[in-house]
């Protein structure tokens, strides 16, 4: 099997070379021996890598292709599809994981005979750490298994899946009757377990991309190479998935508490079970309604850690592939807002202890769903739409919530927690009571203070520490929680009226005094010093003089000639650091966002280099300064690094924001703006004269950011002077 069955589209070609896509397509015009394309559309036409790499290398303009970029390349081209080539590399990095050695002899042969002996070599390690065939299918719903439940092909075990009856939707008994000796069942949906091995046909496409992976592993390790690659998936298919980001799954963690047996019913990507705190003799179980998704968790689990296992694909409310699991804790991110749930199928199902939830309330059926599968006095946290808290369908089952002491926390979240990032959501945190207590209360807590500016995302700090501090304190027994704005352990009496709204905002008494007269005159005293600054810092009048005609050259001229180091941000690192945004550029802000932790490099900054945005049409350049130095470069941003004994940065970075100069290297679509900053122009100049038109830059950037703060603290005395007027902190006079 040849690397040459591999595609790449043009998109590819460009991250190859470390060109733009524009390059590309001038080299497609210009060079009649440029690859044809193989495959694609018109439009979007894709190139057999093999071909695409000897030209470049033929053309100087590669030495080798990145073993990170081909493996990558591999994975996209697969003919199954990413999901599968995923799914493939993930038993085989598992395998080498597992067993190494036994990766190396199989690997040493051809590619048909690696394809033939690898379902072999991998079942009794899916057996050892996801359970074997007979463990699956019974976590998978079943009562037995025979024989003739499996089938050997190509050396692997299969597992049959045809329905089987389970006693749902049945009538209760009427009170006194007696219960008949048969029950009436109905089919349940298909229930598999997760990943099935693969056969050998099913491998021979995969093996040139699997020998990549096992290179990849030989770098860096099985689960960083593995972590690499699905991050890399994600990051390609922003649309196709919504996922949990990895400050709010380890929130929802720590919410539910140290736990040995942890379900996530609707897994997704395994974010949720990533975040549990490991223990001794843990079980993980994953069920995802995507066979793919189901797979990819599990395997990403047992790169994990070594807890044991278990994933299952079905449709979770229609064929619970754990019925009789009682787990410590149940993590949950559901879909939301669904309508064919099984409302109609599932009309007496057991699950349903607190009332039967309305077609529109499937959130509901997920919150009884979680409670039915958790051990007596267990947690489960569930990301929640804040529509469910108030909406009066629901407010039946939210009345037997609190009654019965099953609901014990709400929190709101910021909005920009997680998607849809516009709405700000809310986490239940709920126990499965062993008796009912006398007194119930329960816990509601607001943080949407913490929402960040823009695209920074929330302060996930504020936002943990608010949270689990009320959330402990009010596990003690008798230590009310009275926090004004932000938390409030509330008698569920006061609760329990006709529309049983439980949205946090509604029930907290306002925040002490936050901006009270006090507060605001500190606030207005900065202000007056600020604007005195800016007063200070004002241009001074601007001479007269005739248009200047330098000599000119470019961004990429000057990296080309070494006189700079021209770098593109957005990849992860081994360790969290905080990234530079954007946003962060734009609003000349500390940095805020985050990446996902990955094998790759990150581009950290260093004092003096010059940050510009690409995408938004606006004319921004930043130097980075000490505050800033060592953030990781973020998404749509290009840094700089000048040789300063041939460019002042300031220089640079004040000729780069000229309205004109933006203009004429930006590129228009219908709907966004990119800037092509390696045709950014600046005038040839002596470093003295460059330094003098730096130290005005500065002074200009000084005065910018005077007028930042000035705009915000006016901002914040206008809003407190309203609220304090309106409840009374303050007085008119």
């Amino acid at each position: 099997m040849q690397d040459n069955a591999t595609e790449v589209t043009a998109a590819g070609i460009a991250r190859l070379a470390g060109v733009g896509r524009a390059a590309v397509s001038n080299w497609r015009r210009r060079h009649a021996d440029f690859p044809r394309p193989v495959g694609g559309t018109e439009t979007s036409p894709s190139f057999a890598l093999a071909d695409v790499e000897s030209w470049l290398r033929k053309q100087g303009k590669l030495a080798e292709v990145p073993l990170r970029e081909r493996v990558w390349q591999q994975l996209v081209g697969h003919p199954e599809g990413a999901l599968t080539a995923l799914v493939h590399a993930g038993c085989a990095l598992l395998l080498i994981h597992e067993r190494p050695t036994v990766w190396l002899d199989l690997s040493a042969g051809s590619d048909e005979r690696l394809a033939a002996m690898l379902p072999g070599a991998l079942e009794p390690v899916l057996t050892a750490r996801l359970g074997g065939s007979a463990e699956r299918t019974v976590h998978s719903g079943r009562t037995a298994t025979t024989p003739e439940t499996v089938n050997r092909a190509g050396g692997a075990a299969r597992v049959n899946t045809a329905p089987t009856a389970r006693p749902v939707n049945t009538p209760p008994t009427a009170p006194g009757a007696t219960p008949t000796a048969t029950t009436t069942a109905i089919p349940t949906a298909t229930t598999t377990p997760a990943p099935a091995t693969p056969t050998g046909p099913q491998l021979l496409p995969s093996v040139p991309l699997l020998r990549g992976a096992a290179e990849l592993a030989a770098e860096a390790g099985a689960r960083q190479a593995f972590e690499f690659l699905l991050g890399r998936h994600l990051d390609a298919n922003p649309r196709q998935y919504t996922l949990t980001p990895s400050d709010l799954a380890g929130l929802m963690a720590d919410l539910a508490g140290p736990a040995r047996t942890v379900l996530d019913p609707a897994c997704g990507t395994g974010a949720l079970l990533r975040a549990v705190d490991v223990r001794p003799g843990q079980e993980l179980y994953a069920q995802d309604s995507a066979a793919d998704l189901a797979a990819l968790t599990a395997l990403r689990l047992a790169l994990h850690s070594r807890a044991g296992v278990h994933g299952a694909a079905a449709d979770t409310l229609r064929a619970d592939a754990y019925p009789e699991l009682r787990a410590d804790a149940v993590l949950c991110h559901p879909p939301f807002n669904e309508r064919n749930w099984g409302h109609d199928e599932l009309a007496y199902d057991a699950r349903w202890e607190y009332g039967f939830p309305a077609r529109t309330e499937s959130e509901l059926a997920w919150v009884q769903h979680a409670l039915a599968r958790l051990a007596d006095g267990g947690t489960a946290v569930l990301l929640m739409p804040p529509a469910v808290a108030s909406r009066r369908s629901g407010r039946r089952i939210r009345a037997d919530l609190l009654r019965r002491g099953a609901l014990r926390a709400l929190v709101a979240l910021p909005v920009g927690a997680a998607p849809p990032y516009s709405i700000p959501l809310h986490l239940w945190v709920l126990r499965r009571p062993d008796r009912t207590p006398a007194t119930p209360e329960v816990l509601l807590v607001d943080t949407g203070r913490f929402a960040g500016d823009g695209r920074g995302g929330p302060d996930w700090a504020a936002v943990r520490d608010t949270v689990l501090d009320a959330w402990r304190a009010f596990g003690r027994a008798g230590e009310p929680v009275e926090r004004p704005g932000l938390a409030r352990s509330v008698p569920v009496i006061e609760l329990l009226d006709d529309d049983v709204d439980l949205a946090p905002a509604r029930h907290l008494p306002p925040a002490a005094v936050a901006d009270g007269a006090e507060q605001l005159t500190e606030v207005r005293e900065r202000f007056g010093a600020t604007l005195r600054l800016t007063v200070d810092l004002t241009p001074p009048p601007a001479g007269q003089a005739p248009p200047a005609r330098w000599p000119l050259t470019t961004v990429g001229e000057l990296a080309r000639a070494g006189a700079l180091v021209l770098r593109t941000g957005g990849n992860g690192g081994h360790a969290r650091v905080p990234v530079l945004t954007d946003h962060d550029v734009l609003a000349a802000a500390a940095p805020s966002g985050t990446l996902p932790e990955s094998d790759e490099e990150a581009v950290l900054t260093e004092p003096g280099d010059v940050v510009v945005p690409v995408l938004g049409g606006g004319s921004v350049a930043r130097v980075v300064d000490d505050a800033t130095a060592g953030a990781a470069l973020g998404r749509n941003l290009v840094l700089l690094r000048p040789d300063r004994s041939a460019i002042d940065p300031w220089f640079l970075a004040g000729f780069l924001r000229g309205t004109a100069n933006n203009r004429q290297a930006s590129s228009y679509a219908s709907t966004a703006t990119r800037l092509d900053v390696r045709r950014l122009q600046l005038p040839r100049l002596p470093l003295a004269e460059q330094r003098r038109y730096g130290a005005r830059f500065h002074a200009l950037d000084e005065f910018e950011r005077a007028l930042r703060h000035a705009n915000r603290l006016g901002e914040h005395l206008v809003r407190g002077m309203y609220d304090g007027l309106t409840d009374g902190t303050v007085t008119p006079d």
